[in-house]
């Protein structure tokens, strides 16, 4: 197989494992009951004109399974790091006591559960969509290569290794996708 054809195929399954990485981060996000500090990964607050992830400023920790409490550095970032959480619409309300905010997960009902599987539902379908663009990508590539002198049958076995490439990937998207809705779904 042509150096070409190896780079096309790493270069695949690279950006499908960076597809299911993400994945994993925004299933990470979506919370099943409990307490989770990544829920709030990726929260930016306004810390003097600048826009600070939120993990810079304060220490995040889990209280108990159903409080997340936020210790900022300095008690003058107690309002942005509030004003922050409820614009994010996470669906907590934080308790700020003067010293530092408590967010209390409130039980999920069923519906709010449906809710959540669902949001789950439609990252796993982008992480899908992402993996067969890369699949339709890397194909167009090796199709281009075969224009310029590539042999057919190397060719054919390429687009093979690559819809192989592609179905693992999918399958592990579905993985995942059946273990969170599992802990979503379990009270």
């Amino acid at each position: 197989m042509s150096d070409d054809l190896e780079f096309i195929l790493e270069d695949a399954q690279e950006t499908m494992k960076k597809a299911l990485n993400h994945l994993e981060t925004e299933l990470i996000r979506i919370r099943a009951g409990k307490a989770n500090p990544q829920m709030l990964e990726g929260l930016t607050v306004d810390y003097y004109g600048a826009s600070t992830a939120l993990n810079q400023i304060a220490n995040v920790s889990v209280m108990d399974v159903r409080t997340l409490t936020i210790q900022p550095w300095e008690k003058n970032m107690l309002q942005p790091i509030e004003r922050s959480i409820i614009a994010a619409n996470l669906g907590v309300t934080p308790q700020n006591d003067g010293n530092i905010i408590r967010l209390f997960m409130p039980p999920l009902t069923e519906e709010r559960r449906k809710e959540f599987v669902k949001k789950a539902n439609g990252e796993g379908e982008q992480a899908k969509v992402a993996v067969r663009s890369i699949r339709r990508e890397a194909i167009e590539e090796i199709k281009k290569l075969q224009k310029d002198g590539l042999s057919e049958d190397e060719s054919k076995d390429a687009e093979k290794k690559i819809q192989e490439l592609t179905d693992k990937y999918i399958v592990l998207v579905e993985k995942h996708l059946s273990s969170k809705e599992k802990e979503i779904m379990s009270v």
